[in-house]
């Protein structure tokens, strides 16, 4: 296995056992009303999503190339910047349809926590995209694991 792909397979290792971690004791943190649990676990997400279309529209507002909706160039800066966003949007929508399931069963406590974790490890993802590749897997793997994570659990217990 090449250096890059061993840092990245630890990234995620690190990403899961971190996943592990937040489901355990985030619900142990407290329980907010079912409302406040879920604006709190969603807020953090929307708003970092809002940064990443401010960020596209300002690209191309300021490019006289892509002002006009032209594809981005592929590997550009934008480009890279629609495909994070892309993701991002693909994650919040898999968490739309689970936290609140894992919240009933886990505990409320867990969506601002899990809504937290999403927001700094999706910026984590954003920057590694654009610098170094296991930054990405660790960004990724950190905001994306704990959605399955908190589901099975909550599956797990439910049933």
């Amino acid at each position: 296995m090449g250096t890059k792909r061993a840092i990245i397979a630890a990234s995620m290792a690190l990403a899961l056992v971190w996943s592990l971690a937040l489901v355990w004791l985030a619900p142990r943190v407290g329980a907010p009303d079912p409302v406040s649990a879920l604006v709190l676990g969603f807020v953090p997400a929307g708003l970092v999503m809002a940064v990443m279309i401010g960020r596209l529209a300002q690209r191309r507002f300021f490019d006289d190339a892509i002002i006009d909706g032209a594809p981005f160039v592929p590997g550009s800066g934008p480009e890279i910047d629609q495909r994070v966003l892309t993701n991002t949007t693909e994650q919040l929508v898999l968490a739309l349809a689970l936290w609140p399931f894992a919240g009933w069963v886990l505990g409320w406590a867990l969506l601002p926590v899990l809504g937290l974790n999403f927001a700094v490890m999706r910026v984590l993802f954003w920057l590694g995209y654009h610098q170094s590749p296991p930054l990405r897997g660790l960004g990724f793997a950190a905001s994306f694991y704990p959605t399955p994570v908190a589901a099975l659990w909550a599956l797990g217990v439910w049933l």
